[in-house]
């Protein structure tokens, strides 16, 4: 079976494009430059590479950006207040504090910390509850951009069956809520995880799958019927030799055998992974413009 690609970096370029055009636009008629800061605690590659990327992507959009970091040993204590202190700064938009953060750290406790108005990222209680019964908020990005790619290449999703693997609070969750909701996904959603008993046998009747478990080429041909849409956020980190940097990342489908089954399907990488940096530009300039919030 022939299968679309679906070209996430292709698609985050041409978004950017469009915010740039429209920040140029802002400021020429008087108005303030979006900014963005990002709190990076320790020295994860992945996260490393994250946050880089966002930083470039700040460029690209005209936005105005803060890297603040600090060593793996910060107490709670001292990234609270300069949570507090990123609250209170009239000048940032919009800002992140980069997860995972060290065991010693309380993640909730940081995120409960962060200004409803500036939760970017969309992790804070106030944007989830909004988000769970359809008000304007800021989405999380991982679930903004997989909704966009959908959209951008006319994919169905309204009375379809979506079967969405994986049930994080920045991915799982959202995206299943997402995709029932009538304006977003309208779809009839199922939420699988490691304990799900009849895991295989959903999958097989899915007409879309979200794949966000986390575990390498999970995601099998026996697993897929024919001419389903898949799309695959998993990013693990797989040693390989052959690459200059000694790793690979690793998405959560088994590519190469699952394609053949596809009608749509996202690369690993180049797919979902540049369309969450492109989410969290969108929702960036959506705080410098107060769209959500006052």
């Amino acid at each position: 079976m022939a299968y679309t690609l679906i070209d996430g970096k292709a698609t985050a370029a041409a978004i950017k494009e469009q915010i740039a055009a429209e920040v140029k636009e802002i400021i020429a008629n008087g108005g303030k430059q979006p900014h963005l800061a990002a709190v990076l605690v320790g020295h994860d590659g992945g996260s490393e590479t994250y946050v880089k990327n966002k930083v470039i992507a700040c460029e690209q959009c005209g936005f105005k950006s803060t890297l603040i970091r600090y060593e793996a040993d910060v107490t709670e204590e001292e990234l609270l207040k300069c949570v507090d202190d990123l609250n209170k700064n009239e000048d940032v938009d919009g800002f992140i504090v980069q997860l995972p953060l060290p065991k010693h750290i309380d993640e909730q406790k940081i995120i409960m910390a962060i200004d409803y108005r500036k939760d970017v990222d969309g992790f804070h209680p106030i944007n989830v509850g909004r988000m769970a019964i359809g008000l304007p908020c800021f989405i999380s990005a991982t679930p903004l951009g997989i909704l966009t790619l959908l959209q951008h290449y006319g994919v169905q999703t309204s009375g379809k069956k979506c079967v969405v693997l994986g049930r994080s609070n920045i991915v799982g969750k959202p995206m299943a809520q997402l995709m029932m909701q009538k304006q977003f996904g309208d779809a009839t959603v199922t939420v699988c995880h490691s304990h799900s008993a009849t895991l295989k046998q959903e999958c097989r009747e899915a007409d879309i799958i979200i794949a966000a478990i986390g575990r390498p080429d999970f995601v099998t041909a026996d697993m897929v019927k024919p001419g389903a849409v898949i799309i695959d956020v998993g990013t693990t980190r797989v040693e390989d030799a052959t690459r200059k940097s000694g790793f690979r990342l690793n998405g959560d489908v088994k590519f190469d055998e699952v394609a053949e089954q596809c009608s749509f399907i996202t690369p690993v990488p180049g797919g979902v992974g540049p369309m969450t940096i492109c989410s969290l530009m969108k929702n960036t300039l959506s705080a410098g413009k107060k769209e959500f919030y006052q």
